[in-house]
């Protein structure tokens, strides 16, 4: 039963993966895919919410209930999120203030608590 629920996580997590490719790669069908259409803002800042919210679910999640290098490992992966957001601000004009006084800090501060996590001994919960 674990082997099967570990794999459907997995599957998920890459389904999930390419959808989120699909939304880079062709944002218009991602969009529709989505079941909203190109130019409701409001639809995409929902959508980011909601998305902050799960990223900040998942990490307290491991954190109650994980080891330390799984807290760190879901740190760096987590990363991403902040690291692309940076990005994306860059490249479409926004101010190089917030992309990186905003989005590039929380993902250095999220890479640095990432590494003593990560050389924690396995299965270790306490500082």
């Amino acid at each position: 039963m674990i082997r099967t629920a570990r794999a459907l996580a997995a599957a998920g997590a890459l389904a999930i993966m390419g959808i989120g490719a699909r939304f880079l790669v062709r944002p218009e069908a991602g969009l529709a895919g989505f079941g909203v259409t190109a130019g409701d803002e409001r639809a995409l800042t929902a959508i980011k919410g909601v998305r902050d919210i799960s990223s900040g679910l998942v990490l307290l999640t491991v954190w109650r209930w994980g080891s330390s290098r799984a807290l760190g490992a879901c740190l760096l992966a987590g990363s991403f999120t902040p690291w692309g957001d940076m990005v994306i601000v860059l490249r479409r004009g926004g101010s190089p203030a917030t992309a990186f006084g905003v989005h590039g800090l929380t993902a250095a501060v999220m890479d640095i608590a990432a590494i003593p996590l990560l050389r924690a001994r396995p299965h270790s919960t306490a500082g």
